[in-house]
């Protein structure tokens, strides 16, 4: 039997957050600054007779949390709705707190629960060196992975170093 022998040396690496991204907006603000303002220093490509920006989103997935309380405050149920798009997230939270057939079921009042939603953004990123990378941003953490070149990592960290949020 043939062995496989490795060709690359890709890496990844992690960032845990001291403390997890506010809300929705600083998150969003984050992951579209990236997008817009190009801080890694990435360049258009052509993969596949198609045109690529320089950084672009793959993947996003938002869930919001709810909790359902009697009227003495205590919990006495739980929701949970995921969304693939900020617009969804932003509509279905209206949704779900307007449902008063589900809020009935329930027996109970609707409470939003912000600080337990979860929030994530990959973005695709081409080094001018060639390399095709991903940084995986959630609110606990940023992901740096598929990179080979150690450079892709510092200039990554040193710009996560600048943002508050990021710490």
């Amino acid at each position: 039997m043939a062995d496989f022998v490795q060709n690359t040396n890709v890496k990844s690496a992690v960032r845990i957050l001291a403390n997890p991204i506010a809300d929705i907006t600083a998150f969003n603000t984050i992951v579209q600054s990236v997008i817009t303002s190009n801080p890694f220093g990435c360049v258009s490509y052509m993969s596949s007779g198609a045109s690529h920006p320089p950084v672009e989103k793959t993947r996003e997935s938002y869930t919001a949390k709810f909790v359902y309380q009697d009227s003495d405050a205590k919990t006495i149920g739980r929701g949970a709705e995921s969304y693939d798009s900020l617009a969804g997230f932003t509509a279905g939270i209206s949704a779900v707190l307007a449902n008063t057939a589900n809020v009935t079921a329930h027996g109970g009042t609707i409470v939003r629960n912000p600080a337990a939603d979860n929030f994530s953004a990959s973005l695709r990123c081409h080094d001018p060196n060639g390399e095709i990378y991903f940084v995986n941003f959630s609110r606990q953490q940023v992901t740096i992975s598929s990179y080979e070149d150690d450079a892709i990592r510092i200039r990554i960290e040193t710009w996560a170093d600048g943002v508050t949020a990021l710490a």
